[in-house]
Parts: C-alpha cells; sequence; structure tokens
C-alpha cells in the first residue's frame, strides 16, 4: 500500500506539472478572432442561442447540458475553452438574464466557472449580479450546497472552492457579504467540541455571549425554511473542515491522489484567507484550533510526500496566520511581552494539568523548564511515559478535543494526540523573527528557490504559498509584514530576470578559470577574483564582521563613452552583483516537456553575491570626481577601481563553508553586472519597510481602524472628527461673491452683521459646530429589515464674513500672487475637505483639476496654519514638478518650499528648490537683504558697517529701526497727528525713495496713509524676520549641517515622490524630522506601502503618529500601480493601492465633476465611466474646442487597419507586440498633419505596446527625423507611460488583430481615450474591439462613424473656419481606403508641397491650384505603395518648429503594461 501511495504521489506530482505546462500554454494562446467568429463549435452555438438575439435569450436546458457543458467536460475543462465562452459573452448575454431559481445543476456552475474565469482575468466578476440579489442569494446557495455535496466529482468541488474564494475577497460587494458573512458568523461555534471551550471564551469577552443569545433567540423564532438555512450555514465550514481532513488520509489511486491534492491546495487557500482577516477570522480561528487541523495536516500523508513542496508550503502560510499574534475578538496585536506572557500560561496549564492527573509520570514535565516544554522533541521526551489512553486523557483535560465522527479517516493515533498538544505550547518564532533574518540581498539560492520559480510560471490553475493584500489587515504589523515579503520577491524577481538577461549576452564559454564570454552586455564586466582588503571585527552580540571591504579592477578600456560613463557614475550605497558565470553543460533531451526551474543553471549562473559601492577611484587609485566639460571626447582611460562592500553576513557564511572544507565561492567569480538606477532602489526599501514592520509603528489613532479596513469607514472624516474647524480663512479661493454662493449649493449664505449686503473676498466662512449625537444610533436590525428609512435633508447655514488683507509693502514685488480658478462646487468641497482635519479622498476624472485643487489646499494650510509643515508626494517626478510649480506660483514664500530628489532638475522655474539649492538661495538672499540693511542704514545716518553679517543687522534693527518706529508709530496712532504730520514724520523717506511714486497719494484720506505706512514697514519687518532665518546658515559650516537643518527646521512644504521617501525614510525620520499634514498626487498609481511609507516619514509622538490631515488626489478608474510579476499583480494583488482600497472600503469621496480638458465629444468616449462628468461652461465657448480639425471630417474617429503586407501583429519575443501597418498609418497620418501645419509638439502617438512604439519610433526615423518638414511628434510612448499627461492630438495604435489581449482592462482603456483635447484618431481592428463586453459602451461610439479614415481637402491647420458639426461638401471629402492609399496620398502632398517651396523661394504659397488638384486627385482614387522616402526627404528647404521627441527610458513591457 505505501509503494503504491508513494508511485500515485509522483504520478500526481507529474500529472500536475504536465497540466501546469499544458496551462500555461494556453494562458498565452488567447481566443483569437477566428475562434470567436469562425466554426469554433462554442461560437457557433453563441451565434445560435444569444449574440444575435436581440431580446432576452430563454436559456434552454438542452443547450447548457450537450452543447456546452457536455463539450466543456469532454475537453477537461480546458481554460482555453473556458477562455472562449467567456468572450462570447456567456455569462452577460445568455446564463444570467435568463437564470431562474429553478435552474439545471450545470445551469448554476457554469455560471461559477465563468465567474472564475473572469476573477483570473482580473475582470469585474460581480456586478452584473447586483440587478437581482434574491436570485444571486440563490444561486449563491446552490454553489454552496454543492461545495459539500460528496457526489459531485472532485475537479468540479475544486472549481467551487474557488468561486467561494473569490467571493470572500470581495466582500466590498454587497450581496457577497451578505451571503457570506452568515457562513463564517458565531454560530459555526455550534461545532466546538463542548459547551465549557465555548463558556471559558465568553467569560473573557462578555459581547460573545450577548452574540450568541442574539443568535439562538433568531433560530428558535424562525420558521422551518429559515431554521434549516441557519442549520446549513453553522454546518458548512465544519462539513468541509471534515472532508478535507478525509481527504488527507483516504487517498488511494493516483488520480485520487492528484484531483485531492489539487482541492487541498485550494482550501488551505481558503482558510488562509479566512484567518488572514479579522472579521472572518474572528470565530473561524477557534474552530480550526478547536478540530486540531494544522496537526492533522502536518501528520497527513499528503503533507510527508516529498513531491508536495506548495502543499507544504501553503500549511506554513496557513499556520502563520493561525499563530499570528493577535487577540482575535478585539483585533490588538499582542507585545512581544503579551505574546511571551499566553505561550507561558499555555505551558504552565500543561504543567498544572498534567502533574495534577499523573503525578508520578508527568513530574520531570512540571518541574521542567518553559524553553524546554516549549521545544518540540523535548516535549515529545516527556511525554513517552504515558500510554496511549492517558495521553488521551491528558489531551482532554487540557481542552483539546479527542473525538471526531466515525465516518472521519483521520487516523487518530500516538502521533497526532502528541503533534496536537505540541501545537498549543510549542515557542515559534513571529512574524518579526522571522523577518528580522531575512537577507535584502539576494544570492543564487534565494533567486532560484522552489517558491519564487512558482510565481514565475504562475497561470492561475494552482494556488501560490504568497500572502495577499486584502481589503482588511489583522494589525499594522500584518499589514507590514505582507508587503515586506510581496515586495522582497518582487524586486528579486526583477534582479533576476537582469542577471540571467546579462549570463545570456556575454555567452560564457567553458568552466572555472578557463571561461570565456563571446558576448557582451553593457550592464556587466569581466573581472578577476574581488580583492578583499579589510574584514571589520563584528560588533558585540553580532557574529558577522561589520563590513568587508573588497576591490575590484574594472577594464573600461574597450567600453564606449557612454557606457564607461555609466560605470563611472555609480554612486556610493549603489548595489552591484558579483556573478561567476561559466558554459553551460549540455542539456539534456526531454521528451516534450522544458523545466523552467533550471534557467539559472542552463544559463551557467553558478554564484550571486551582492556588495555595496564605496568609491569609484581612477587607475592610480584617486577618487573621480566631477570632471569639468571638455571639448571633444575625454582621453581614454584603461582601468577603474571599484571599492566595494561584500554583503557582510553572506560572507560569514561562506567562510563558514570554506572551513568546512567547501569550495570558495569568491575563487570563481568573474563578472561583475549592474542595474539601472530606477530599478536598483529595492536594497532602502526593503529596509525600510522591514524597519517599520520591526518598530510597532502605528498609524493615526484617528486612521488606524480606517486604514486596517474594520473601522466605520466615515469616521476618519471631518465632519466625524472633535477637532474639526468651525472657521476658515479662505483666502483667494472664491473669486467674486457670485463665485462663492454658486459653490456651495444647497446652503444659505448670511453675511455677517456688519455687511448689509454681498461684499468681496477674502471671505472667512463659519461653519456651524456638530451635534454631539449629530451621529444617529443604528436602529434595530429588526426594524433595518423591516422598515425604509429615507434620509431628510440637512439645511445648512454658512455665515460669511470679510477683512482687510494687510498692506504687504509699495513695491510690486511685495503684493500677492492671487488664485485665477474659478473652482466647481465639487472642487470647493475638496477643498474644504482638505483644509479641514482629517482623510480627505478626492477622485479626479481625467482633466478635471486634481492638480489645482491640491493647490489650493496647500495654500489654505499654508496661510491659515503657518506653524504647521505640509509633505508633498506624488509617484512621478513629473507629477511632482508640476505641483510644485503651480505651488511656486501662489502666494507662498520661497524660502518655506523644498523639494527633495534628482526630480527636482527637471523643474521648469529659475530657482533650485533642492536642499543644497535653497541653502545657497537663502545665502544669496541674504546677501540682498544685508545690501538692504545698508540703504537702511544711509536712511537713518547710522555709522558702522550694519549690513556684513545677520547679526549686526539684528543689532541695527533693535538699536535703531524698532527704536525709530516705534516713536513713529505712537506718534501716528496719536488722534491729534494730521496727514502731513505723518507724512513729514515718516522715518522711511529714504530707503523707499526707489518705490513707485509718489508713496503717499496726494488725495488719500489718513485711513489710506496709515494703511501705506503699515505696509512699509511690513516690508523692513520681512527684510529682518528672513535675514532671523538666514542666520543658521552663516554660522553652521558643514554643507550637510545647513541642508538638514532646512530639512528639519525651515522647510514649510517639503516635495518629494514616493520612491524617494521609502528609500530615505530612516535616514528623515531620524533627523527629527517633523511634519502635520500629507497630501498625494496620483494616490491611485502609488502601490500600498509607498502610499504608508510617507505617512510614517516621522517618529511617533505620545505612541502615534502626530499627523492633523492627510489627502489622496487620485483615480482609481485609471492605471494602477505596475507590477512586472503577473503572480504578484493578480494572485497576490500587489497593484493594490491604498486609494482604491479605501474606495472600495466606502470611505466618503469627493468626485471632482467637470473636465476641462477635452471636446465633450471626446469625453463621451470615457463619460460612462463617470457618470456624474460633465464639461465646464468656458470650454464649451472657446474657439479651439468649436472648430473642426483642420483637414479632417471627424474630432475623432476609430480607423480599421487591415493587414499590411500580409500581416497583422507579430510577436518577435515574448510581450514584444508589433504592427507594422498600423506603425505605417500613424506615421503617414503625423506626416500628413504636419503637411497641413500642425505644430509637431502639439501631436503625440501612443500605443498600446512597448514593441510598437519602438516599431513607430523606427518608422519616424527613417521616414520624417532628418527632414525638416516633418521632425518628430512631441513623445511616442506607451499608454501606461502618458498617464497624467495630455496633448491637443493623440493618434493611438492598439496593435493587436489576434485577439484583445490586456486591452479589456477598462482602465486602460479610459486612459488612452482621456490624453486627447482636440483630436483622437485610433488605429485598430474592428472585429477585435467590437464584440468585447467590457468595452461595448466606448467602442459603440467610435465604431457608430465610418471606420476610413475621413479626410477634407482643401483646409490648413490656422486658416479653418468650420465648425465640427458643419457639413462638407462631397467634393471636399475624401475618405482613406488603406495604408497604401493615405501613404500614397501624402507622398503626392509632399511632392506638392515641395514643388511650391521651390517655385516660392522657400515660402509656401497656400491655396495654389496645382497643389489642391494632385491631393484631390490622389483622395479620389489611385493606390501608392506607401511614402516614398527618396521623396519625402527630397528638397529639406522649409526649416521646421525644431521640436524634439522626449525619450523614454523604458524600452521593454511585457503584456501586462508592465516594464520588464
Amino acid at each position: 500500500m505505501d509503494d503504491i501511495k508513494h508511485s500515485g504521489a509522483a504520478s500526481a506530482q507529474n500529472g500536475a506539472a504536465a497540466a501546469n505546462a499544458t496551462d500555461a500554454w494556453n494562458l498565452h494562446a488567447r481566443p483569437t478572432v477566428a475562434d470567436l467568429h469562425g466554426e469554433n463549435h462554442f461560437a457557433q452555438v453563441a451565434r445560435k442561442n444569444w449574440l444575435t438575439s436581440t431580446k432576452t435569450p430563454k436559456v434552454r436546458p438542452e443547450v447548457v447540458k450537450k452543447e456546452l457543458w457536455d463539450e466543456l467536460e469532454s475537453a477537461d475543462f480546458a481554460y482555453s475553452s473556458l477562455l472562449v465562452l467567456e468572450n462570447l459573452q456567456l455569462l452577460e448575454r445568455y446564463l444570467w438574464p435568463g437564470f431562474t431559481e429553478d435552474a439545471s445543476k450545470y445551469h448554476h456552475l457554469l455560471l461559477a466557472l465563468m465567474v472564475n474565469v473572469k476573477r483570473r482575468e482580473n475582470l469585474a466578476s460581480w456586478e452584473l449580479f447586483a440587478d437581482k440579489p434574491a436570485e444571486f442569494s440563490s444561486f449563491f446557495r446552490r454553489i454552496l450546497s454543492m461545495t459539500v455535496d460528496p457526489s459531485q466529482p472532485t475537479k468540479i468541488r475544486t472549481q467551487l472552492i474557488s468561486f467561494v474564494i473569490g467571493a470572500f475577497q470581495s466582500l466590498d460587494s454587497g450581496p457577497v457579504r451578505k451571503e457570506c458573512a452568515s457562513l463564517v458568523g458565531i454560530s459555526i461555534w455550534h461545532n466546538l467540541h463542548s459547551d465549557a471551550i465555548r463558556n471559558q471564551l465568553f467569560e473573557k469577552h462578555q459581547m460573545l455571549r450577548r452574540a450568541w443569545r442574539a443568535t439562538s433567540k433568531r433560530f428558535d423564532a424562525g420558521d422551518d425554511e429559515l431554521k434549516a438555512r441557519l442549520r446549513f450555514e453553522r454546518s458548512w465550514l465544519y462539513t468541509l473542515l471534515l472532508d478535507f481532513l478525509n481527504r488527507l488520509y483516504n487517498s488511494q489511486t493516483r488520480e485520487e491522489i492528484r484531483d485531492n491534492l489539487a482541492y487541498g491546495e485550494r482550501f488551505l487557500e481558503l482558510l488562509t484567507d479566512l484567518q488572514s482577516q479579522l472579521p472572518t477570522r474572528r470565530y473561524v480561528n477557534t474552530l480550526l484550533q478547536d478540530l486540531n487541523v494544522l496537526a492533522a495536516i502536518r501528520l497527513s500523508p499528503m503533507y510527508t510526500d516529498e513531491d508536495h513542496g506548495l502543499f507544504r508550503d501553503l500549511f506554513n502560510l496557513l499556520s502563520h496566520f493561525t499563530y499570528f499574534p493577535i487577540e482575535d475578538q478585539t483585533g490588538k496585536q499582542l507585545s512581544k511581552l503579551e505574546y511571551d506572557q499566553e505561550h507561558y500560561d499555555a505551558v504552565a496549564k500543561l504543567q498544572r494539568t498534567g502533574y495534577a492527573r499523573f503525578q508520578e509520570k508527568l513530574q520531570l514535565l512540571a518541574l521542567a523548564n518553559y524553553g524546554s516544554v516549549g521545544n518540540r522533541e523535548e516535549l515529545g521526551n516527556y511525554l513517552q511515559v504515558l500510554d496511549d489512553t492517558e495521553l488521551i486523557e491528558l489531551c482532554r483535560l487540557v481542552g483539546l478535543r479527542t473525538e471526531y465522527p466515525q465516518s472521519s479517516y483521520l487516523v487518530q493515533d500516538r502521533d497526532f494526540f502528541t503533534e496536537a498538544l505540541v501545537s498549543i505550547v510549542e515557542k515559534r518564532p513571529t512574524f518579526k523573527d522571522v523577518i528580522r533574518q531575512m537577507s535584502v540581498l539576494p544570492t543564487e539560492k534565494v533567486l532560484y528557490e522552489t517558491t519564487f520559480l512558482r510565481t514565475e510560471s504562475y497561470t492561475g490553475t494552482r494556488p501560490l504559498a504568497i500572502p495577499k493584500l486584502n481589503l482588511q489587515y489583522l494589525t499594522m504589523g500584518d499589514f507590514l509584514w505582507r508587503s515586506f515579503i510581496l515586495n522582497r520577491c518582487e524586486s528579486f524577481y526583477g534582479i533576476r530576470k537582469d542577471m540571467e538577461d546579462v549570463a545570456k549576452r556575454v555567452q560564457p564559454r567553458g568552466k572555472g578559470v578557463n571561461t570565456k564570454f563571446g558576448g557582451f552586455s553593457k550592464m556587466s564586466i569581466p573581472i578577476s577574483r574581488p580583492g578583499i582588503v579589510d574584514v571589520a571585527p563584528s560588533n558585540v552580540g553580532e557574529e558577522h564582521p561589520v563590513y568587508v571591504r573588497a576591490e575590484v579592477i574594472l577594464d573600461v578600456s574597450r567600453l564606449q563613452h557612454p557606457v564607461r560613463k555609466e560605470w563611472e557614475s555609480l554612486r556610493p550605497d549603489d548595489v552591484v552583483f558579483l556573478l561567476a558565470v561559466e558554459g553551460q553543460d549540455d542539456v539534456p533531451m526531454r521528451n516534450g516537456h522544458h523545466d523552467e526551474h533550471d534557467t539559472g543553471e542552463q544559463l551557467g549562473l553558478r554564484t550571486l553575491r551582492c556588495a555595496a559601492v564605496v568609491q569609484v577611484q581612477d587607475e592610480n587609485g584617486r577618487p573621480l570626481r566631477e570632471q569639468a566639460r571638455q571639448d571633444g571626447m575625454p582621453p581614454r582611460a584603461r582601468t577603474r577601481r571599484l571599492v566595494l562592500n561584500i554583503d557582510a553576513k553572506q560572507y560569514q557564511e561562506d567562510m563558514d563553508r570554506v572551513a568546512q572544507g567547501r569550495p570558495d565561492v569568491y575563487e570563481n567569480i568573474n563578472l561583475i553586472a549592474r542595474r539601472k538606477g530606477r530599478e536598483n532602489n529595492f536594497r532602502p526599501v526593503l529596509d525600510s519597510i522591514r524597519r517599520l514592520a520591526l518598530s510597532d509603528i502605528p498609524a493615526p489613532s484617528w486612521l488606524q481602524e480606517v486604514f486596517l479596513g474594520f473601522g466605520d469607514p466615515t469616521s476618519a472624516s471631518y465632519t466625524r472628527l472633535p477637532n474639526r474647524l468651525h472657521s476658515i480663512d479662505f483666502r483667494d479661493t472664491f473669486l467674486d461673491w457670485q463665485h462663492l454662493i454658486e459653490s456651495l449649493p444647497g446652503k444659505s449664505i448670511e453675511p455677517h452683521e456688519s455687511a448689509q449686503s454681498s461684499f468681496g473676498p477674502p471671505y472667512v466662512v463659519d461653519f456651524p459646530a456638530a451635534e454631539p449625537d449629530s451621529v444617529p444610533a443604528k436602529p434595530s436590525k429588526k426594524r433595518r429589515r423591516d422598515q425604509v428609512e429615507v434620509a431628510q435633508p440637512v439645511h445648512e447655514s454658512l455665515h460669511v464674513s470679510t477683512y482687510k488683507p494687510p498692506n504687504t509693502g509699495p513695491y510690486p514685488a511685495d503684493a500677492p500672487k492671487l488664485n485665477s480658478v474659478r473652482f466647481t462646487p465639487a472642487q470647493i468641497e475638496a477643498i474644504t475637505s482638505g483644509t479641514q482635519p482629517g482623510l480627505t479622498v478626492v477622485v479626479g476624472p481625467p482633466g478635471t483639476g486634481k492638480t489645482d485643487v491640491a493647490t489650493q489646499i496647500i495654500s489654505n494650510i499654508y496661510h491659515n496654519f503657518p506653524d504647521q509643515r505640509t509633505l508633498l508626494v506624488a509617484h512621478s517626478n513629473q507629477a511632482l514638478n508640476q505641483l510644485f510649480q503651480k505651488i511656486v506660483a501662489l502666494d507662498i514664500d520661497e524660502r518655506h518650499l523644498l523639494r527633495l530628489g534628482h526630480g527636482e532638475e527637471d523643474l521648469e522655474t529659475d530657482v533650485s528648490y533642492s536642499k543644497h539649492g535653497r541653502v545657497e538661495s537663502f545665502l544669496e538672499r541674504g546677501q540682498y537683504y544685508l545690501a538692504e540693511v545698508d540703504r537702511l542704514a544711509n536712511n537713518f545716518g547710522a555709522p558702522g558697517a550694519h549690513g556684513t553679517s545677520c547679526e549686526t543687522a539684528d543689532y541695527f534693527n533693535t538699536a535703531y529701526v524698532k527704536p525709530a518706529w516705534t516713536q513713529y508709530w505712537d506718534s501716528v496712532s496719536s488722534p491729534e497727528s494730521s496727514v502731513d504730520e505723518i507724512i513729514a514724520e515718516f522715518p522711511f523717506k529714504e530707503y523707499f525713495a526707489n518705490a513707485p511714486q509718489p508713496l503717499f497719494p496726494p488725495d488719500a484720506d489718513r485711513e489710506q496713509i496709515v494703511d501705506v505706512v503699515e505696509g512699509c514697514y511690513h516690508h523692513v519687518k520681512k527684510i529682518f524676520a528672513e535675514l532671523e532665518d538666514i542666520r543658521p546658515f552663516e554660522i553652521l559650516r558643514n554643507p550637510r549641517d545647513k541642508a538638514n537643518y532646512l530639512l528639519v527646521k525651515e522647510a514649510r512644504i517639503v516635495a518629494m515622490t514616493s520612491t524617494h521617501a521609502a528609500m530615505r525614510r530612516q535616514e528623515i525620520a531620524s533627523l527629527g524630522f517633523h511634519y502635520d499634514n500629507v497630501i498625494m498626487e496620483e494616490a491611485a498609481q502609488i502601490t500600498e506601502i509607498e502610499n504608508f511609507i510617507p505617512l510614517a516619514l516621522q517618529n511617533p509622538q505620545n505612541g502615534e503618529l502626530p499627523l492633523q490631515r492627510i489627502v489622496l488626489c487620485g483615480d482609481h478608474l485609471q492605471n494602477s500601480p505596475i507590477i512586472q510579476n503577473l503572480a504578484f499583480r493578480q494572485y497576490a494583488n500587489l497593484e493594490q493601492s491604498l486609494f482604491l482600497r479605501l474606495v472600495r472600503l466606502g470611505v466618503p469621496t469627493i468626485m471632482l465633476d467637470q473636465q476641462g480638458r477635452a471636446r465633450p465629444s471626446i469625453a463621451e468616449l470615457y463619460k460612462w465611466r463617470y457618470p456624474k462628468l460633465s464639461t465646464l461652461a468656458a470650454v464649451l465657448q472657446k474657439t479651439e474646442f468649436q472648430t473642426a480639425n483642420p483637414g479632417f471630417r471627424h474630432e475623432y474617429q476609430f480607423v480599421n487597419v487591415p493587414d499590411y503586407k500580409g500581416k497583422g501583429e507579430m510577436e518577435p519575443t515574448p510581450h514584444f507586440i508589433q504592427n507594422l501597418g498600423e506603425a505605417e498609418y500613424a506615421v503617414a497620418l503625423f506626416m500628413y498633419m504636419r503637411l497641413l501645419g500642425y505644430p509637431a509638439h502639439k501631436i503625440s502617438i501612443l500605443t498600446t505596446y512597448a514593441g510598437q512604439r519602438a516599431l513607430i519610433k523606427d518608422v519616424l526615423a527613417h521616414r520624417c527625423q532628418t527632414n525638416k518638414l516633418f521632425g518628430l511628434p512631441r513623445i511616442v510612448a506607451t499608454v501606461d507611460k502618458y498617464q497624467g499627461e495630455q496633448n491637443d492630438y493623440i493618434i493611438l495604435s492598439l496593435v493587436r488583430t489576434r485577439s484583445i489581449g490586456y486591452l479589456r482592462d477598462i482602465r486602460r482603456l479610459t486612459v488612452a481615450l482621456s490624453r486627447a483635447r482636440l483630436g483622437l484618431y485610433i488605429l485598430g481592428r474592428r472585429s477585435v474591439f467590437e464584440s468585447c463586453f467590457e468595452l461595448k459602451p466606448a467602442f459603440d461610439m467610435l465604431l457608430a462613424r465610418p471606420d476610413q479614415l475621413a479626410l477634407v481637402t482643401d483646409e490648413l491647420f490656422g486658416e479653418t473656419r468650420r465648425r465640427v458639426a458643419d457639413d462638407v461638401r462631397a467634393q471636399d471629402a475624401a475618405v482613406m481606403e488603406g495604408v497604401e492609399h493615405l501613404g500614397q496620398y501624402v507622398y503626392e502632398m509632399t511632392k506638392a508641397k515641395v514643388e511650391a517651396l521651390r517655385v516660392g523661394g522657400g515660402v509656401l504659397v497656400t491655396g495654389g491650384d496645382a497643389v489642391e488638384d494632385r491631393m484631390h486627385g490622389v483622395a479620389v482614387g489611385g493606390e501608392g505603395e506607401g511614402v516614398d522616402e527618396d521623396a519625402v526627404r527630397e528638397g529639406g528647404v522649409l526649416v521646421g518648429d525644431g521640436d524634439v521627441m522626449e525619450e523614454d527610458e523604458d524600452e521593454d513591457e511585457e503584456e501586462g503594461g508592465v516594464p520588464v
């Protein structure tokens, strides 16, 4: 029997691997247009039964059973077949519209399978069911009953468990949450083995007793139907668990082992999901421990089979969450002391109980120390003295279950009960202990661990043993632990890919010291063995050295200058990789199966060690410094010396192995590799996450529960906080009284008592105080079920007052810079909420002014709270710089602004806002103000050098300026002083002689004169106030000290990217950096941990982070964060942002609802995603939005591009997809627009794949780059990279012609359609996109117009007066029948234009008959061979506009829109 089981297990493993490989192939074999429109069986069934039907089709059971289910079953439910059915809209058009409560079993199962496919494809899966909640409830209950139906095949039940997993991951959906909540409620405690256990829990938490009584009361009061339902709910999970235990111990045949293994893996995933969220864990954890589930799994044949590595890893993950240090009922994370105390209590209970019952036999156990009892082996030795009956009795006495149903196959032997006892007293490392030992620097062994390799081959067929980012987290520590594990995996995945690429490019041959390299990679250099020059002694309590210093000689003599410069530009602490690479062994032939898990060995990658750069030196050992730019190329260097710190911990382990007689891995290192800077910041980021996880850092108390996901979603909004502001000075937010009235609809505006009527800004708005009981108590559940309460509108009255802004001085530079944006009501709501304390979530659809809102919030905080500091964070330097440049334009003192990170270099301002730039600016400003002090000294005739330093200036202010002003102001304050006396006695006349004159208007009254006087003194005071701020920079000598002082003390608005915050978190926090507010732009594009780290850049005060307000601006309906690996992106949900999670949790959001970017007709293409979105009236009135695009019949159009030269899409390398026809079409269209006079910088070409971007760039370089007639567009970019940007005219290439690919992600389409302001021209294959359910609203509008490019002749850019809605005469219309036709048309235009230029002597004469005739002739008929490059390059006599296309550094992108 053992032999049978073993061979069966091995066969199961091999079968699973084969199935995995098959599914991996199927996953990439997406349904093609031919599959969906051809003679495929399912396509024929779809056309016959639902695709062509205009009415809701009636579901016929024989079609469901014979034509759908039986066909799928015959194909063993191949994923490719399920994908075809999903693409044919089986769920949306047939199964669900025709669903009734008496639908067949197969109808229910097909529905569940389609939901699983949608989840696996990352598509919306539950929204469809919202319109029929009663039918959904019936369907869901039927599926649950089938999960516990033993007559269902194991494969089907595995699919149903996947369905349940999806449901428990989607608790933000109301109907789903309603069905799932009762399955894991307190009623499942009916299945605990004794009432005594339950009562012990009730004694700890009285609320549990009340919940239990309520549940019992509901059951007793119910009718038979309700009682049957409640019995099923309380027993569902218990039944599943018993069935799972039977499968662990009762798998006989090979097929059973294989199927039960797949089922067991999915079931462990379900249990882990339940244990990893507090609302589901609260009662489930008790039931799992009561059933001794972990002990049963650990001893099962399925666990012990050596081939079942994934099953064991899933068990370990379940164990982690089961024993996580948390109090299940309150959600409080246990401290180290509390966790240890729980362990000691359990050990003490075992000792007391054992000694009381078996005094003689267990005397040693009772006297043993806690560490000994908590050790698995030693405890087993103590228990050996008991016989089996006594051991079971001991288990019963300590509260363990000792009896199971008679039908159970669970082996209840001595080992099982010993394991059960061990499980309650074993000393386990906490999650902190685990991550403390995990290195952030990889080795070859770590990179090629089986766990990592599984994530690369992930297809969705099997689960993965990695944590998921859920809607909720157990504690802050749990969130940080998951983030660390997943970010470490993602970082190591990128490193492995880069190192494999290097190994592949260098083409190693030979072994050991004889290894030669036949290729080249600019990211690596062959080296000799690194020389170890210093090994520092270890610190006290540590075993590894403090550092291990090594030197590596780089031969750079053959490197091109740009590549050598990159190596010389390595900065301190940059991580480089030391590799031992050898030639490949002969790869054995494989019978149709390629194992991808040994890629590193196949490429010859034998060893990998990490090192941090200390210094780059020249050949003489001198540090390389920035060299002045020289004319021509610098002299060629031969060598560079790289001083490194090798990973000290790993070095010690390597040396320990050498001491045991194993080879020294450093002897064989022969290659050094580096990575691109933006990708190589993994070490400081992982260090930051680990430090946070080990520090017990909390979120702000008012945000903690909302962040973790189980608090009231509205509790962090300012309306619910006790410290809300009752009055806000809006300063320049409102432009006039009418703007104020329009911006606060539904509220009555009452002017202050002193004002008789309306008045101008600034406005101070008083908000009514919130009543203590403004949050109504929840009505009883019975009332909520029986009654529908209608919320009554709340009438709010706001009191508005004003004040006279102080005079800031007589010079034009003294005048404050005021806002000129007329904010909409939604924007005003967002500005109000952002100015108030608490959490503000602003959802900004494309073009709705998110950045303007964020800027005004910053301005209001800056002026209303002068003692508070604000941190600005964005995902990209580009977005941060856009925000920063708008801030600079407001009335904010530039000395309070600071920009951290290298993106500051791209700021389009004359002033540097970096740390060192700010210091220099301070010192420069200091010289200016000291010169002003000298002028003031001349004004007073004060002898001496008062303007030599800030110190002397302060003395001058105290000795001369303040006394003179005090004496003068006393005189002015006297009622007897006349206007003439005030003017005559003014003490700063000479100083202000260079101010705009007259300083005192001749017809001004006394109040106006006094106002001028105060303004002048304000100017003088500002001089000395600024000098006081500059004074520390005179005292501090070290540039680093000056920069740190600026950050910690002076700057009030600090901006950085989320990546910079993650990299520098520890450094910034250790400086004592303090801030009160965080404003995050692009928050929906930032991963959740990068959302959190900016909240924790300071050390906690009094046990919490002292944040006043958090403002998140973003749009979760556009692209999410970019994650390279499919497993981490989809399975682990690493692409989840905090912004999206808060929206899903129901946190109140403010949706900006008026766009000012695009024509209303273009905005309609994506408005269906934002139902309340409208267009600003000002946009409708602008001429550019009313005028048609010259030369085009339509302002937007989808152009169907057929195969070009017999080819559609091509894939030269995986995920590098290209389409030559669309590339040629896009470039020809760009050339056409340039010939009409469109400025190149107003045109952008976008595409959905990096391969297509590279191809378009090649075509542009071939046809346009050197010809000044055309030049290059503003940018050629992928859609993902262009998010946040816009341009007047967009040419978009969709690329795909076989299948739709990842463009089914609506978020990506939303970005693509919303980049254009005036013109959008989309190139694609109609048959691919017209039948896609998710994209239907947009493509219905696009395809309502002809799909051949419609042009208009006799129009030029800047001269057209045609309106968008105007008809075009037939003789002026031209329709392009394909890329060849458009190419010929552009060719003829180019020849005509060059000819006209020659005739005009370099000046183009518009309206020439010859030119127009030539254009019209081509438009009517005739196709060419494309654009003739010789004709295009001919006669480049027209001077172009000099636009240069911006380069995008990331050259590769995989199918998910992700840079590789």
